[in-house]
């Protein structure tokens, strides 16, 4: 198997990146610094990476419904909450979140080790996509949705919405919001330059999977049929 796979499947990175560390100088075989690509392992192998020895793990696919107040990390330097906590029965493999979900937002986060599935839903150009339902402190005007659609200018580029529109048998301050984009509090930040604040946000869908049936602070594994879908995405 070549290295960067091996790297990429002990959920490292995905093997584009994983690329880049071998050249890097920061990737060992058998105590032996590797920076040539293609270079090839076996099973009797110790791939060394951070001061770590890797194995080769199961793939594992988690989805948590993520409550309010957990950060979205790994771990945290100020001993606060994270989501890790949440999924640490789930298995034995050590899992990262695929994208992220600021303290206060709520709702689907995936969780895997699978670095070229994550680098796949996450990239800039063909995201996975993602629908918010988004409670405003005030009334969204027709013209406001309509400019989500059409773009706003905010501090770091250009920001977009697929589509925006209210929730239905709800007030005009809930509204749904299908987006791609992976910017850092995207849809928080594209409303405050509307003039908005978000009181609440929660992701319902992420990469057409849903929070159905997971209660809030829980999570469930990926069927086969849901990881294949995933698998199979442009």
């Amino acid at each position: 198997m070549r290295l960067n796979r091996y790297l990429s499947q002990s959920g490292v990175a995905s093997r584009r990146e994983a690329d880049e560390l071998i050249k890097a100088g920061v990737v060992s075989v058998n105590g032996v610094i590797v920076t040539e690509l293609g270079t090839k392992v076996y099973p009797a192998d110790k791939v060394h990476y951070g001061g770590q020895r890797l194995s080769m793990e199961k793939h594992r696919y988690v989805l948590l419904n993520k409550p309010k107040d957990f950060i979205t990390t790994t771990d945290d330097p100020n001993d606060r909450r994270t989501v890790m906590h949440l999924i640490a029965q789930a298995c034995t493999e050590r899992l990262y979140p695929v994208g992220r979900l600021d303290r206060h937002t709520t709702g689907v986060l995936l969780m895997t080790n699978d670095g070229d599935l994550a680098k796949k839903l996450t990239h800039p150009s063909h995201g996975a996509e993602k629908i918010y339902h988004a409670t405003l402190d005030k009334s969204v005007t027709k013209a406001h949705l309509n400019q989500l659609v059409e773009g706003l200018e905010l501090e770091d580029g250009f920001a977009q919405a697929d589509e925006a529109s209210y929730v239905d048998g709800a007030s005009k301050k809930d509204i749904g919001l299908k987006i791609h984009m992976g910017k850092n509090r995207i849809v928080r930040r594209m409303f405050a330059s509307l003039g908005y604040d978000v009181v609440k946000l929660d992701r319902v869908i992420f990469a057409g999977l849903t929070k159905k049936d997971i209660p809030r602070g829980k999570w469930r594994h990926l069927t086969e049929k849901e990881i294949l879908f995933l698998k199979k995405r442009k």
